[in-house]
């Protein structure tokens, strides 16, 4: 396994994957409703916060190559098409601490009208003490699974 470290921002996101948007048509927030139907897939997401950080990590760009978990065709809310989606494990290192994280990748391919910029990784974690937008933080990823590459 080879891994390598980015450096990336953290951001503020559009708010749908906490809940914490008054705009989102899921009040509960996107991971906490999905987390059942991934629990049953066999990925247990407990340990994280039920939310997303957005790391910028421009001008580079990512792509999954090979995650390690991917799910097709998950139908996690009534109304809605279902998506695929694909994890794979990562770590955010902050003020020399190490959280053991996984990449969150919605697929844009079945995600209709949903833009994601390919510099912004959405990152499922735990709870980071005083981390908030702006900070810059380390993301270590497997060169396995993830492709880091320039625009």
């Amino acid at each position: 396994m080879s891994d390598q470290q980015i450096e990336g921002i953290i951001q503020a996101g559009y708010g749908v994957a906490s809940g914490t948007t008054d705009s989102s048509p899921y009040p509960k927030g996107t991971i906490e409703m999905q987390a059942p139907f991934f629990r049953a897939l066999g990925l247990d997401l407990a340990p994280f916060f039920p939310g997303t950080l957005n790391i910028n990590i421009s001008p580079k760009q990512f792509q999954l190559v090979s995650p390690q978990y991917t799910f097709r065709n998950v139908q996690w809310a009534e109304g809605f098409a279902p998506e695929d989606f694909s994890f794979t494990p990562c770590q955010i290192i902050d003020k020399n601490k190490s959280f053991d994280s996984l990449i969150y990748y919605p697929h844009p391919e079945t995600k209709i009208g949903h833009f994601q910029n390919l510099s912004i990784v959405e990152v499922i974690a735990p709870l980071i003490p005083d981390l908030k937008y702006g900070d810059r933080i380390l993301l270590s990823i497997n060169t396995e699974q993830v492709r880091i590459f320039e625009k």
